[in-house]
């Protein structure tokens, strides 16, 4: 039996209507996750949670372990992942508060570790990496949104930036010229290292602002908590849509 985990950014460090079973502490081979997995029943179905960021969002994007956190969703059995993320829209019809499901990714981030394989590598761990997302769930989460009522963005480029930091304007503009459509900090290597354990994944993004320089004046966390606020009832909906539907 296939089994699904949530994996929560900014906006959502718990999943409503959860009936929590039991908490796992997974320890790996590569230190401790983000915090502890929560297994859960929602709607009559199994699935599994885990907040990138920790509970309280004291994780930076830059410091998440992120080889911890898919190797103890593997070691659970983990098969399909829905990742959730917080993006500042590039292209002009990713304004504040639509939602995405990005078909592919450019890969910006610097320092991280990128494998599960840098110790032992051998040239059997090379993997494809085409196309980052799996095409089933992308399209399960375009017809729970359909299903919903909810207009949600087929398709687009997550641009994965280093963080904690927002981006400069030449950046996002940098960015635009190489093809992306929105940006984020947690992306890779997130996705790369499911697709070496086999686990198909696909990122569920609501856009919380303008990318910088694309509106006028600065960005604020003000700002961005607001349109969290309204966008997260969306994902929510259509997360629970996804689950019920396994």
């Amino acid at each position: 039996m296939a089994k699904l985990a949530i994996i929560g950014g900014t906006g959502l460090s718990a999943l409503d209507g959860l009936n929590i079973l039991e908490q796992h502490s997974v320890s790996t081979p590569f230190g401790s996750p983000s915090g502890a997995i929560l297994e859960g029943e929602l709607h009559g179905k199994t699935v599994f949670f885990l907040p990138r960021h920790g509970a309280k969002h004291t994780i930076p994007p830059h410091k998440i372990n992120y080889r911890a956190n898919i190797w103890a969703l593997h070691y659970l059995g983990v098969d399909r992942i829905v990742a959730v993320a917080a993006v500042g829209g590039i292209r002009d019809d990713l304004a504040p508060s639509v939602l995405a499901v990005p078909d592919q990714i450019i890969d910006y981030t610097y320092g991280r570790e990128q494998n599960f394989y840098s110790d032992d590598f051998t040239s059997d761990k090379h993997i494809d990496f085409s196309y980052p997302y799996d095409e089933n769930i992308r399209q399960q989460l375009l017809q729970s949104a359909l299903n919903n009522k909810i207009m949600m963005v087929d398709g687009g480029t997550y641009g994965a930036t280093q963080g904690p930091r927002l981006e400069s304007a030449a950046e996002i503009k940098r960015m635009a010229q190489d093809g992306c459509a929105m940006v984020g900090m947690t992306g890779m290597p997130e996705a790369t290292l499911a697709r070496e354990l086999n686990i198909a994944y696909a990122t569920c993004a609501l856009i919380v602002n303008w990318a910088a320089g694309l509106s006028d004046g600065l960005i604020t966390m003000a700002q961005i908590e607001q349109t969290i606020a309204g966008g997260m009832t969306q994902v929510k909906q259509i997360l629970a849509d996804v689950i019920r539907s396994q």
